[in-house]
């Protein structure tokens, strides 16, 4: 698949539009899958892969090569899942303080959003970074090689990391048994 890869990206950067459509499809599930993985809700999931099609055509021409085609497009998912994680917070953020200010609500004690943030789903209760680091390596099957140049961290702290994600999970594990 990578030969196909390389082909269809330089096809694509030439402008043959079937090489780009052949490369989404190859690679639409993998977009969305680890979209979803990353927000926990479809709808989200299906709003980043929207956007991370629509702007691949700008940013294949930036693609040196230098990483499987694969690994740099985890990168550009995974930033626009960072990117849209931000805008919600930024958004839920402001409306949180418009609706305190509006006496629709209480003021947050602080245990509200700690809440709020690890309780998603089992892997979302680690730490972020963690989280990041597992969704990548686990879910997405990365190496920890393509996983720490796309969170911009050493490979030996990918690999710290996983030890801990299994150490926190195999913890919690014992103690619900």
């Amino acid at each position: 698949m990578a030969d196909d890869d390389q082909a269809d990206v330089r096809a694509a950067i030439a402008g043959d539009r079937g090489a780009f459509e052949r490369l989404l499809r190859r690679h639409y599930d993998r977009i969305h899958g680890l979209a979803w993985q990353m927000t926990g809700s479809r709808t989200d999931a299906d709003d980043i892969a929207q956007d991370v099609c629509c702007v691949l055509a700008e940013k294949l021409a930036d693609f040196r090569g230098d990483a499987k085609f694969s690994t740099w497009l985890c990168s550009i998912v995974f930033n626009a899942c960072r990117a849209s994680r931000r805008r919600r917070r930024t958004f839920s953020a402001f409306t949180d303080r418009l609706a305190v200010m509006a006496g629709l609500m209480r003021s947050p004690d602080g245990r509200d959003l700690y809440d709020e943030v690890w309780i998603r789903s089992a892997i979302s209760r680690l730490k972020p970074d963690l989280r990041d680091t597992a969704i990548l390596v686990a879910d997405q099957q990365l190496t920890h090689a393509e996983a720490a140049e796309i969170l911009g961290i050493a490979e030996a702290t990918v690999s710290w990391r996983m030890h801990e994600v299994r150490r926190l999970l195999g913890a919690r594990t014992e103690t619900t048994d």
